[in-house]
């Protein structure tokens, strides 16, 4: 639509035309078809090489919006994002690169997709990266979706499953606990399998282990509450803090003699242990519960040594006052 001739000419332009009608005192002639045809043959040529090019929406309307390409375009709705777009209104006057997906010269047809062209274009980025991406990278990524066994993080235009046991150095019940849709996260690629496009991550191990710095928290002769893991024949695997397991060898679970830890232990038990030894670069803790038993049965003979003897010295006291009585009378 033209509000003004003077918007698109001016005097002394040189046209193209062609004539429409001859009449007696006037010939009518049409620039607008002349562009058309020559409008519609750069169309028609982008349709066949598949070109991508810019157009402006001029107008937001019922099911789409029209863009100018030498003659009017449509996008449809479905073809503006790769995602869902409730209002277009912000559309308007905007520049989007496109594709000619349909055309039909007759109805003057014209059929443009942005959405295409995203798609295309995140591809091209998905075969990239999974050309070049390798075991041991550490990048930043996305949080897309949460499901019952792990996180899918978007690392540039892929997809890559986070599994709920690479979440956190803790037990993580759901991945909801710890993360959330649309999250930014960092991540180290564990495997990348480019025949079937999955990539493997992990969010736990670019986080700082459980063991950094273990030797500052926990000392040898250190008293802790734990919960006993794991049973083997050797011995029990207690945990005294979040990702961090102690071993309680046989020997050091009671003072008697015993076949196997599961005649007096349990996993999920709560226990209290004695720190023996710490090995942070080997990540081995030794822990005793006999120890602590010692540590308290030997308090309590002290405390009962301690009070007997101030039981004596009073029960003296007391004889000596009744002795004194009895020299006065």
């Amino acid at each position: 639509h033209v509000e003004k001739i003077s918007d698109i000419l001016s005097e002394g332009d040189k046209i193209t035309v062609q004539v429409k009608k001859v009449e007696e005192e006037e010939i009518i002639v049409s620039k607008r078809l002349i562009d058309f045809e020559k409008n519609w043959a750069t169309l028609e040529k982008k349709f066949e090489s598949k070109d991508v090019f810019d157009a402006e929406v001029k107008e937001v309307v019922k099911g789409g919006l029209v863009a100018d390409v030498g003659v009017r375009g449509f996008i449809p709705a479905s073809h503006v994002e790769t995602f869902f777009v409730e209002d277009f209104e912000s559309y308007k006057g905007k520049t989007l690169a496109v594709k000619v997906i349909e055309l039909d010269k007759d109805k003057q047809r014209v059929i443009l997709s942005h959405r295409v062209v995203e798609e295309e274009e995140k591809q091209k980025k998905k075969q990239d990266l999974l050309q070049n991406i390798e075991s041991g990278d550490v990048l930043e990524g996305t949080v897309q979706r949460l499901t019952n066994f792990g996180a899918f993080v978007d690392i540039g235009g892929i997809d890559g499953l986070v599994h709920i046991s690479q979440l956190s150095h803790d037990h993580v019940e759901k991945p909801s606990d710890v993360l959330k849709e649309g999250e930014v996260v960092k991540v180290k690629v564990l495997s990348v399998d480019r025949d079937t496009e999955r990539i493997s991550l992990s969010i736990k191990d670019v986080l700082p282990g459980p063991w950094e710095g273990i030797q500052e928290k926990i000392k040898p002769g250190d008293v802790l509450e734990g919960t006993v893991r794991r049973l083997v024949n050797f011995g029990a695997f207690v945990e005294v803090l979040p990702g961090i397991e102690g071993l309680v060898h046989v020997s050091q679970i009671a003072d008697r003699h015993i076949g196997a830890p599961k005649e007096v232990l349990e996993e999920g038990q709560e226990v209290q242990v004695k720190v023996l030894d710490i090995n942070e670069e080997n990540k081995r803790i030794s822990l005793s519960i006999k120890e602590v038993e010692n540590d308290k049965n030997q308090k309590e003979i002290e405390q009962y040594q301690r009070d007997h003897e101030q039981s004596t010295f009073q029960l003296g006291d007391v004889i000596g006052e009744q002795l004194d009585k009895l020299k006065k009378q």
